[in-house]
């Protein structure tokens, strides 16, 4: 019997730069448990994917789902049995959370000024109980503490009420 699909068949989430380097990383399980590992997996995966149209790819046995937008590189990678819709969903939430923080402006520089929002949304995004496909807005919406009014909301205006949110939801 097979386990339902589930954000926490997510084996890593990776974001890198136009030329390849690691500007976030968060590997979920020993997979790659160090650091060399971890990178020779991200040059390989780069070099694979960096010129390529498609959203998919198989490679050293997991799935990698991936996007770029600018000057970066997003990746979501599960297990060579992982659906696939799943693990997009997971990076189109990241996506659509970051590019709404960002004011779409998604690219290295204002995503390297806003990392704390970065760490936040990651974190959160497993353990949220919410419906997936909908899950970039409904966690901007969270992060974004649109109740409070503010005009100009920084990160500390996220956290309070993010917490509150997750823990009313387990």
């Amino acid at each position: 019997i097979e386990a339902e699909p589930s954000l926490y068949t997510v084996k890593a989430v990776l974001i890198l730069d136009n030329d390849g380097e690691r500007l976030y990383a968060k590997y979920y399980d020993g997979t790659y448990p160090s650091v060399k590992e971890q990178k020779a997996f991200e040059k390989n995966i780069f070099s694979k994917t960096h010129r390529t149209d498609s959203e998919i790819a198989l490679l050293e046995g997991l799935t990698v789902v991936y996007k770029s937008n600018i000057d970066l590189f997003f990746y979501v990678i599960g297990s060579s049995q992982e659906n696939e819709l799943m693990l997009m969903a997971v990076l189109n939430c990241l996506f659509d959370s970051l590019s709404q923080m960002l004011r779409k402006n998604v690219e290295r520089r204002s995503l390297l000024e806003n990392m704390e929002g970065l760490f936040l949304a990651v974190d959160e995004i497993p353990w949220m109980d919410i419906d997936i496909w909908t899950c970039g807005f409904t966690l901007f919406s969270v992060l974004a503490n649109d109740c409070n009014g503010d005009s100009d909301p920084t990160i500390n205006s996220y956290i309070v009420p993010l917490a509150l949110v997750v823990t009313v939801l387990d």
